[in-house]
């Protein structure tokens, strides 16, 4: 039965239907002994029904008896897996989730075979046992196990020279875990040991690495940042800077996100420095989320400590670094929104530049920060610059770009909200 795909999958949904009327102790003591059956396709679908089972039910009408049996199961069998699916790794995470605090007797035995398997010469092996410290961290916190979790870290951090990088992403995936439940100042190794160790895992170029890596950096940032000198850093946001040309558009946002926990910590004006120089590169990618960065140090920080030196840089006779420029503020205007009538008449001098230049992506990208600072301001009484903006947008009406004619007519929807729809119409009959 196990063999065939179609058979596998309407038994597995029939035993949990059937548990779903009798109840998942009434099941899984009839099929938990087959979690040490020979053949490994069958222990699988018995594991897979079982992780069903206690993800829909819980464990609460599993007694003593049946959790040793059940622990014992799911051991052997994920000791004795060789194939290269995750049922295994999903189940025992399930199983033990669910279980809660009943699994703390059980668990100096399940980190035993964790730190055994790390150890193996095979890397799925070891990936694996990377894999179950990230699902069981949560349950070894609620089982007030922290110094086996501190222990798991210390060894952890040693195999940060793994070679495979899917082993390696594992590894970061369950140091990620630990340090999220035991928080920054309980960790082992210290963070100020840690993150060190970790800025040049950034230059690694595998995404499962690099997603790993740099959440992992982001939280230490976010929670831990203190810990750490200012000038390592700057060292991570000169390493961040060549992920923002990730493929995974996951990666892109977590970096983004660091550099704003990054300027929180250490101030914006040196992580500013560092980006508003990379809005000279030639990627668009690249300046896209550079402009995002800055948007978001200026939402992290106050727009005040980044608008000046922001509009400054619009000087540069330069035609991506104007565009950048621009770019950054309608992200900012979007980001800040009501705040944003603090700041409306220090960049109207700059916006009707931008909205008079030849080029057309200038034109377009002002058009886009009207209309992001007119809906976030209105009813704040800034019509009289919101009007004035109003007549250097109306002429782009004739342009004939789709682009530029989306961006302009999202600037007149956003001020026809924000200035009222009868002046709009007085501009339509003229």
């Amino acid at each position: 039965m196990a063999l065939d795909r179609r058979n596998y999958r309407q038994l597995v949904d029939t035993t949990v239907e059937l548990a779903n009327k009798v109840g998942a102790a009434e099941i899984i003591s009839r099929i938990v002994d087959d979690l040490k059956d020979e053949a490994e396709q069958y222990r699988k679908m018995v594991m897979e029904t079982i992780e069903k089972i206690m993800g829909n039910l819980g464990a609460a009408d599993i007694d003593h008896k049946l959790e040793e049996q059940l622990i014992d199961g799911i051991l052997y069998a994920f000791q004795e897996q060789t194939t290269e699916d995750s049922v295994m790794l999903n189940g025992f995470g399930t199983v033990v989730n669910a279980l809660g605090k009943r699994v703390k007797p059980y668990l100096p035995q399940i980190c035993g075979t964790v730190l055994w398997r790390l150890n193996n010469k095979s890397a799925k092996v070891r990936q694996q046992a990377a894999d179950l410290i990230s699902r069981t961290a949560v349950v070894m916190k609620t089982c007030q196990e922290e110094k086996l979790m501190g222990h798991l870290g210390v060894v952890l951090y040693e195999y940060l020279g793994e070679e495979y990088p899917e082993v390696l992403g594992s590894i970061l995936g369950a140091l990620k875990a630990i340090v999220n439940v035991i928080g920054m100042h309980k960790m082992t190794p210290p963070i100020k040991d840690l993150l060190p160790r970790l800025t040049p895992i950034l230059k690694n170029r595998h995404e499962k690495v690099q997603e790993n890596c740099i959440d992992l950096v982001g939280r230490i940032a976010d929670r831990g940042a203190e810990y750490v000198s200012a000038r390592e850093w700057m060292r991570i946001c000169f390493e961040l800077l060549e992920l923002l040309k990730a493929h995974k558009k996951a990666i892109r946002r977590a970096t983004v996100n660091t550099f704003g926990y990054i300027a929180k910590a250490i101030g914006p004006h040196d992580v500013l420095a560092t980006l508003l120089n990379n809005l000279k590169v030639q990627e668009r990618q690249n300046r896209v989320c550079t402009t995002v960065a800055i948007a978001i140090v200026a939402e992290t920080c106050s727009p005040f400590t980044v608008l000046p030196a922001l509009m400054n840089e619009y000087r540069v006779p330069e035609l991506n670094v104007q565009n950048g420029v621009l770019k950054s503020l309608s992200f900012l205007f979007e980001y800040i929104g009501e705040m944003g009538k603090d700041y409306i008449y220090a960049v109207t001098p700059l916006l009707e530049d931008a909205l008079m230049d030849r080029d057309l992506v200038h034109r377009q990208t002002a058009s886009a920060v009207v209309q992001h600072m007119s809906l976030g301001v209105y009813g704040f009484g800034c019509e009289d610059s919101l009007n004035h903006l109003l007549n250097y947008v109306w002429p782009n009406v004739f342009e004939t770009s789709p682009h530029v004619i989306q961006a302009v007519m999202g600037a007149l929807e956003g001020l026809r909200v924000a200035i009222g729809p009868c002046r709009m119409l007085q501009y339509c009959l003229q």
